[in-house]
């Protein structure tokens, strides 16, 4: 059951990234600020996963090849998700970005089914309808 604390943190601090990053973006170009943004992450990861000792007993051939691709892709998606979201950030409200932005959920139920095999059951799909409307009424004039 921590991994119901750990979405929950994750969600929270999802959260603070759209009200620091709308506060931030004021007079910024929004790519320069994903990319100053993407620095900071990597430097406190770098030191978090130092601290943890996760370096330890790494070498590159830690990862597979196929593990090195799906992380790379992965890389590039976040790239992009990082860069479209500090775009719509700069000109949109942030409650109707974020909103239209956490569809995303909807899309990793769909994409989880196909991919990974993952159970669609009627739950999942009428909690991902709740969703898009929910969207549309919080990005409704």
């Amino acid at each position: 059951m921590t991994w119901i604390i750990f979405a929950f943190l994750s969600a929270i601090t999802a959260a603070l990234v759209a009200i620091f990053g709308k506060m931030g973006l004021k007079g910024i170009d929004s790519t320069l600020a994903t990319t100053v943004r993407s620095i900071i992450m990597a430097i406190f990861l770098t030191l978090v996963s130092f601290s943890l000792k996760k370096f330890q007993d790494f070498s590159l051939k830690s990862f597979s090849s196929k593990d090195w691709i799906l992380i790379i892709l992965a890389g590039i998606a976040g790239a992009l998700s990082w860069l479209f979201y500090f775009f719509a950030l700069k000109t949109g409200l942030a409650t109707k970005v974020v909103a239209i932005d956490r569809l995303s959920l909807v899309f990793v139920i769909i994409l989880a089914s196909v991919f990974l095999g993952e159970h669609l059951g009627w739950k999942s799909v009428v909690g991902a309808i709740f969703m898009i409307i929910g969207a549309i009424f919080i990005t409704l004039k």
